[in-house]
């Protein structure tokens, strides 16, 4: 604990554009938690060079996906927001948890094996041990809660088969991590495949709906948006496409499903569709005027950078030192 609250860590990749999804399903909720947790929220940008990266491109989507962050809402002040490679403490415990992690553990990995099969020219070591190093995003900080999806469930469940091995040999090391049970993000849904969530990396412009995207382009892909031929607005998981067009007008609006059945009854879904682009180009707009604000401080967000590396390294030495001492590495002398 710090302050007398639990530590609660999340992150997101330095790749692709920002969706609906992202920000609806996961970062909207991020804000508030700092009122009962003491909060890390890394941009991971060395999770990201599993797959090869524009070293200039991945400069500009680390720095701008820390705007982004804060242009959500969340006070740097009041959380811990930075770059996972200005903390050198997430390579040097990724190594050591290595050292403690079976092969058979990350064979098992279901996301190595999707990733694998969609890289098949890159299949390095890095993509292998990727959930060693996420081990080490969470057991770093001595984190108690970490918010997590579904398809990252097995990611925690390994974190804590690590940290416990570690701990059962050399005592009461790292906090074991629980999964965060709270307010549940919206899950937003492809616009063009609503089976499938909305991804950043969607091959089809039309599917995700981007943080960035002006008002004329949210407007276009929710015309283009994928229904049905039952033309009746109902919250109706057989439905597939406008059962996640009213999640997102619910999570845009507070209005609830059943309110949104009436709203809309007896209306076609040409009138549903406009008032769904509607909803989201006012929450977008607010984010995307405040980013642009940030964007143009520079020595800001700089400080920013700097204030909140320095931070994460404070709590980051404090249990690498200890990890360090338990396994017999020489002390350093001051």
């Amino acid at each position: 604990m710090i302050d007398g609250k639990k530590i609660l860590f999340s992150g997101m990749q330095a790749t692709g554009n920002l969706t609906l999804g992202n920000y609806l399903g996961a970062l909207k909720n991020w804000v508030t938690l700092c009122d009962e947790y003491k909060c890390f929220y890394s941009v991971v940008d060395l999770h990201s060079i599993t797959v090869r990266q524009d070293p200039a491109e991945l400069r500009k989507r680390a720095r701008s996906l820390l705007t982004l962050y804060i242009a959500a809402g969340l006070d740097p002040e009041k959380n811990c927001i930075y770059y996972q490679s200005h903390v050198s403490g997430h390579s040097e415990l990724s190594w050591i948890l290595n050292c403690y992690t079976y092969m058979g553990e990350l064979n098992r990995m279901t996301q190595f094996k999707d990733k694998a099969a969609k890289h098949t020219d890159n299949i390095n070591a890095g993509l292998f041990t990727y959930p060693v190093l996420m081990a080490a995003d969470i057991l770093l900080y001595q984190t108690d809660v970490v918010p997590v999806g579904k398809d990252q469930l097995q990611h925690l469940e390994i974190t804590r088969d690590i940290a416990q091995r570690f701990n059962a040999i050399y005592g009461d090391v790292f906090a074991i991590p629980e999964p965060y049970i709270g307010k549940t993000g919206a899950s937003i849904k492809s616009l063009q495949a609503p089976e499938k969530k909305m991804s950043k990396s969607d091959e089809n412009p039309n599917a995700s709906i981007y943080l960035m995207d002006d008002p004329d382009t949210v407007m276009r892909k929710f015309k283009r948006a994928v229904t049905d031929l039952q033309a009746q607005v109902r919250y109706n998981p057989e439905q597939a496409g406008i059962y996640n067009l009213i999640n997102i007008y619910s999570a845009c609006t507070g209005k609830t499903p059943e309110e949104i059945e009436r709203e809309f009854d007896g209306k076609g879904y040409g009138d549903f569709k406009a008032a769904v682009g509607e909803a989201v180009v006012n929450v977008l707009r607010p984010l995307q005027e405040r980013y642009a604000d940030l964007c143009k401080n520079k020595d800001y967000i700089d400080s920013v950078i700097k204030n909140n590396a320095e931070k994460a390294n404070y709590y980051a030495v404090k249990t690498l030192r200890k990890v360090q001492k338990k396994i017999g590495f020489p002390e350093r002398i001051r």
